[in-house]
């Protein structure tokens, strides 16, 4: 028996491994997971992802898991972390419009506002009824310069959200800054 492999049959640790990512977590992997939700939840960030830590190394890359640790490096604001996480899970996942947004979200934060448009611009032919995608990209437009751009954005996020409420968040945002006075004239 041949443990580790041989010339003719080198060992792939990939292809030799079982994908546990598409099959549910199981205990005591989901309590840990239940648990790093509920320290989220309760904005102890630290605590949450210690539970993450519990979690079997083989379980580790789960999209559920992948996904609880891209909403920990988001409120602790951690770019530099979220950014690889939310690139696997995008792998993963990519008809979940939230992993697009946090991507490009990340790369805005790092100031790389580009990347941010180029990356995100794909999600809004597939997601055409997410708002907060055509919100960001009318942010990153804003950003660079391009405000007629970020103002048709804006526009296409307001016909599919709350015109008020994103009149008003966008008012709020400093990324819309240079546009301020164009937001208060929209009716």
């Amino acid at each position: 028996m041949e443990i580790f492999g041989s010339p003719d049959r080198p060992v792939n640790l990939q292809s030799d491994a079982v994908d546990h990512r598409n099959k549910p977590l199981e205990q005591p992997d989901r309590f840990h997971l239940n648990a790093a939700s509920g320290w989220l939840g309760l904005g102890d960030l630290d605590s949450a992802e210690a539970e993450l830590h519990h979690i079997s190394p083989t379980l580790r890359d789960h999209p559920e898991v992948l996904s609880t640790r891209c909403d920990i490096y988001f409120a602790a604001e951690k770019w530099n972390e979220l950014l690889p996480v939310a690139e696997r899970l995008l792998r993963q996942l990519p008809k979940l419009d939230q992993v697009w947004i946090n991507r490009s979200y990340a790369l805005h934060e790092l100031k790389q506002t580009q990347a941010a448009f180029d990356q995100l611009l794909p999600a809004a032919r597939k997601f055409p009824k997410q708002w907060l995608i055509r919100y960001n990209l009318a942010c990153y437009c804003s950003q660079l310069g391009r405000l007629k751009a970020a103002m048709k954005w804006l526009q296409a996020a307001m016909v599919l959200a709350d015109k008020k409420e994103i009149k008003a968040m966008a008012l709020h945002d400093p990324d819309f800054k240079p546009l301020r006075k164009e937001i208060r004239a929209i009716i």
